[in-house]
């Protein structure tokens, strides 16, 4: 009899549920692929999960779904997407010893049984902001950010990267990250002159900062993290009209390119096709080069997966995975873009 893998899908997204209803749909085209060329011979079950996690909703709840499809003998399991919850399910993972691939921006999300797709990077993104914001004249920068995991990391990055630069923060105010007003907060950062603004953070309090500024009548450089990507979805993107944001895609990727052009994918489809191939061939072909199908086996061939040609990140970003190394994208995987009357236009390197 056939064995068949059981693969979680770990869904903790109140809103954008419709984000991982696709990541679910990637992930079984590109397990089908390798079925279909041989590569994988057993049947492969999808069995999902949905725990309402940070900031909407509760730890606990994250951990009870967790703890879900453990209980349900899923060998791999795929989520969580917030990096707050990333956070939260890594020392599951080590406990548990269930190999797991969180696709968020949490760096300290990794771990032997940790492995991470980075949707951005708490870390990383600061400091193509901070250039960014230096290549185009800023030198005083004002900083709204969230009160949370995300935002402290991010700001405590900036500043590190600031301070480099030789830039200055002379103003920053912290929101919670389910602000639905930010007009006191962005009037005092104003109050230190800043010539640019950044905003750090989930995103979920980004549109009321948005709001606050275009009302001031301030029109300097402005610049968000991987808060950005909301833009895809609902009026985001018009509320956030002339930011610049951190993305995860390239108009000049020849593997996403290939990609859309076999599929058919128009340009709003390119983050989700970039980033579902992308964590659906990392699934994949863990399964594929699994010595065993055991956790342990699946643990052993996630580090066997190299040098695969990534749909995110600039052309000739590359996936894989090693013995010490839990961080799939290797290259220039974050890309500036900026939102421009609804659609989202690359923004050229400095």
């Amino acid at each position: 009899m056939t064995a068949t893998v059981r693969v979680g899908v770990l869904n903790d997204m109140a809103d954008l549920g419709s984000a991982a209803d696709d990541t679910a749909d990637w992930l079984e085209r590109e397990v089908e692929a390798l079925q279909a060329c041989g590569r994988i011979a057993a049947a492969v079950e999808f069995v999902h999960a949905y725990g309402l996690g940070l900031p909407s909703g509760t730890a606990e709840a994250l951990e009870r779904a967790y703890q879900e499809l453990v209980a349900q003998d899923v060998l791999l399991i795929v989520g969580p997407a917030i990096g707050d919850n990333a956070l939260i399910a890594t020392p599951l993972a080590e406990r548990m010893r269930v190999p797991t691939i969180n696709w968020a921006g949490a760096e300290r999300a990794r771990g032997k049984y940790m492995f991470q797709l980075q949707v951005g990077s708490h870390e990383d993104e600061s400091l193509v902001i901070a250039r960014h914001l230096a290549e185009s004249g800023v030198r005083r920068i004002g900083v709204l950010y969230d009160n949370s995991p995300i935002g402290t990391r991010h700001l405590k990055y900036l500043e590190d990267e600031a301070a480099i630069l030789g830039l200055e923060i002379v103003g920053q105010q912290s929101l919670s990250p389910l602000a639905s007003d930010a007009g006191d907060e962005v009037a005092a950062v104003l109050q230190a002159r800043p010539d640019g603004i950044t905003y750090l953070g989930l995103g979920i309090s980004a549109p009321p900062v948005a709001t606050a500024l275009r009302a001031s009548g301030w029109a300097g450089p402005r610049i968000m993290n991987t808060a950005g990507l909301r833009g895809y979805h609902g009026d985001f993107a018009q509320v956030c009209d002339g930011w610049t944001y951190v993305d995860m895609y390239s108009d000049a990727n020849r593997t996403l390119q290939a990609l859309k052009g076999r599929l058919g994918i128009d340009a709003a489809g390119s983050l989700s096709a970039a980033k579902g191939h992308d964590l659906g061939r990392l699934v994949a072909e863990g399964i594929a080069r699994a010595p065993d199908l055991s956790r342990e086996g699946l643990r052993v061939g996630l580090e066997q997966v190299k040098w695969l040609p990534a749909a995110e990140g600039a052309d000739g970003t590359v996936l894989g995975f090693g013995i010490q190394d839990r961080g799939a994208l290797h290259g220039r995987y974050l890309v500036l873009r900026r939102w421009d009357g609804g659609r989202s236009v690359e923004v050229a390197r400095g």
